[in-house]
Formats: C-alpha cells, structure tokens, sequence
C-alpha cells in the first residue's frame, strides 16, 4: 500500500475520478440538470487537478520546475475562476 501511494499511483486514482465527474457534470449540463456550464466545471475543478498534478510531480521526483509549474498553473486557474464569478455576481 506505501508503494501506490509513493508511486503516485493514488493521485492518479484522483485524477481519474475526477475526469469521471467533469464528464458526468457535462452530461448533466447538456440534460438540463446541472446548473453549473461546462467552463465552470473545468474552472472549478482545474486548479484541484493542478496542486494534485504537483503533489504526484513532488512525490515521484521529479525536477522543481514541474512542480512549480503545476502550482503557478493552478493559481492562475484559481484567479480566473474568480474573475468569472465576480463579473457574474455584479450582473
């Protein structure tokens, strides 16, 4: 069990899921059951998916520009999201 967490394998696990509830989001938005529109869901979920990518970065050794990157990508992610919830609030 140490081994599928060290390996990284169980972020992976994560990602995986959570491509599975982008997907279903998705589908439930075109169904007309889920309020949220497909950018929001990919702005809700990227910058998770980000600090994850970077954890697994971090856990398997790889170089520090990798996991500086997936930090700085999920932070500007993060403020996008922000902005669009903002203008969407002030209308």
């Amino acid at each position: 069990m140490a081994e599928f967490f060290a390996s990284g394998h169980s972020i992976d696990l994560v990602l995986f899921l959570i491509g599975v509830e982008a997907i279903t989001l998705m589908v439930l938005w075109r169904k007309g059951r889920c309020p949220v529109p497909p950018l929001g869901t990919l702005l809700i979920l990227a910058p998770g998916s980000c600090l994850l990518l970077a954890a697994r970065a971090a856990l398997t050794g790889a170089a520090w520009q990798w996991v500086s990157f997936f930090l700085l990508l999920a932070l500007v992610i993060h403020l996008v999201d922000l902005r669009q919830r903002w203008q969407d609030w002030g209308r």
